[in-house]
């Protein structure tokens, strides 16, 4: 059996992902890791930290972004596929560029991967997530936030990165450009892992929150205030007393980037909201509703969510 690792970035370094962590964290387990690095700009050190790690598995693919061609975020979709097709193992183990596997899942993940190799219906592993906010200390547990998801498939040309790369599904005949077609697709039939993926998205300095948001927009919409990349405003975290304290360990991989925080005086560590603009709008006592229902009355169990996939048990 034989385990590839993928991934796609572009810019990840000047916008503060933990790309070298992410890449790091799985190399043990996979055989390969094939990287679509896209055109990035003169002050982006993402190869260099890429090549730092001076591991012969890695394989990167220099490739050239086009959102005209490829609008709404589904270029991440394409440069997503882009790197799976160059994957040569049997599961395809699919890392984004802020997220991170602990160590202690190793052994879980393989040990899945062994057993389903001959089982056909099994086409694909599903994670749990947990979403680190503004802090390596706390996480997201509001409603609307993906509890789980697919990131590990089998490897077939007919299953397709989704959407904004978020997902995946079997798309037979697909046509290579629209990532985000439903009609004719299929989700994947997969199982669930015992393990989590760590996602780091939401923890960097405040101005650099800005505009990594901003950049995603850009991506999907191409409307965005470009005196967000100019002179970003503090993204604001709001009360990070609201949001549960993390009690796990963090993956290895991650103890240097954790100790480099430094923004931790540009959050407000109290239960209350400071900023004017968070008052309490329709949208956010319905989500404050939900949310201490998921929490208070179901185990964390998340209402409303889309499930792209099949559960087999």
């Amino acid at each position: 059996m034989k385990i590839s690792g993928f991934t796609m970035v572009k810019n990840v370094s000047k916008l503060y992902y933990p790309i070298k962590e992410s890449i790091a964290s799985i190399l043990d387990l996979v055989d390969e890791f094939v990287v679509a690095l896209g055109d990035c700009d003169p002050d982006d050190n993402t190869q260099e930290l890429i090549e730092s790690l001076n591991s012969p598995k890695i394989k990167i693919i220099h490739t050239t972004w086009d959102t005209a061609k490829y609008p709404r975020g589904m270029e991440n979709a394409h440069q997503t596929d882009i790197a799976k097709a160059e994957c040569t193992g049997d599961w395809l183990f699919y890392l984004q560029a802020d997220e991170v596997v602990h160590e202690k899942y190793h052994a879980e993940i393989k040990s899945m991967c062994e057993k389903n190799l001959d089982d056909e219906r099994v086409e694909g592993f599903l994670f749990n997530y947990i979403h680190f906010w503004g802090d390596f200390d706390h996480y997201q547990h509001k409603h609307g936030w993906y509890p789980s998801e697919i990131r590990i498939v089998r490897n077939r040309k007919d299953i397709h990165s989704w959407k904004s790369a978020q997902s995946f599904r079997r798309i037979p005949n697909f046509d290579g450009l629209n990532y985000r077609v439903k009609e004719g697709t299929f989700k994947l039939g997969v199982k669930k892992l015992e393990a989590y993926i760590y996602h780091y998205g939401w923890v960097r300095p405040p101005k650099l929150m800005t505009k990594k948001s901003a950049s995603l927009n850009k991506i999907h919409s191409n409307k965005v205030d470009e005196n967000d990349f100019i002179k970003p405003k503090e993204f604001d975290y709001g009360p990070m007393l609201q949001f549960p304290k993390f009690k796990g360990t963090h993956p290895k991989v991650m103890k240097d980037w954790i100790a480099a925080m430094d923004w931790k005086d540009q959050l407000n560590y109290s239960k209350y909201s400071k900023s004017p603009e968070n008052r309490l709008t329709k949208k956010a006592i319905k989500v404050k509703t939900l949310t201490w229902i998921e929490n208070n009355l179901l185990g964390g169990k998340k209402l409303f969510t889309t499930k792209n996939y099949k559960l087999i048990k």
